[in-house]
């Protein structure tokens, strides 16, 4: 005999669903920043700045900072994810936000002292395609409704 949960089910909109799953990537991705492995040339991050010749995953260029921020983010998204109306603020400032960084990494120079992030040519596409993705997921017409799933049995 099955018996039910005495716990109400929580339901989540899709918006909330996107936040929660963009703050734990982000999560995730801020942790794997601080693995020596996962990030080449560990030996060398630094605080932040240009200085910092970190990759994640050989790829993506990193720096205490750059991590510690990503972790935030990831943190906020969980949070937002509670209310519908906080999701998609999340998601709009945080496309946004990826948005302008990406084309402040594309007119600063890598090398630059302004490049306090720190960011590079790989940096600048993936902020480029998650700022775009972020406002798609905040516009999504049917970001007010539960997604659909499949009945308990």
């Amino acid at each position: 005999m099955i018996r039910s949960s005495p716990y109400p089910r929580v339901q989540r909109t899709r918006i909330q669903g996107y936040a929660l799953a963009v703050g734990i990537v982000f999560l995730l991705i801020g942790a794997l920043g601080f693995v020596p492995g996962l990030t080449s040339g560990y030996d060398s991050m630094t605080l932040a700045g240009h200085e910092s010749h970190a990759h994640l995953l050989g790829l993506f260029r990193v720096s205490v900072a750059h991590n510690l921020l990503h972790l935030a983010y990831g943190g906020v998204g969980i949070l937002a994810a509670r209310k519908v109306r906080a999701s998609r603020i999340y998601l709009i400032a945080g496309g946004a936000a990826y948005l302008a960084l990406s084309a402040f990494g594309m007119v600063v120079g890598h090398d630059s002292a302004v490049n306090v992030v720190p960011v590079n040519a790989a940096d600048n596409w993936l902020h480029l395609a998650l700022g775009v993705l972020l406002l798609v997921l905040a516009v999504d017409p049917r970001g007010n409704r539960p997604p659909k799933l499949p009945k308990p049995a």
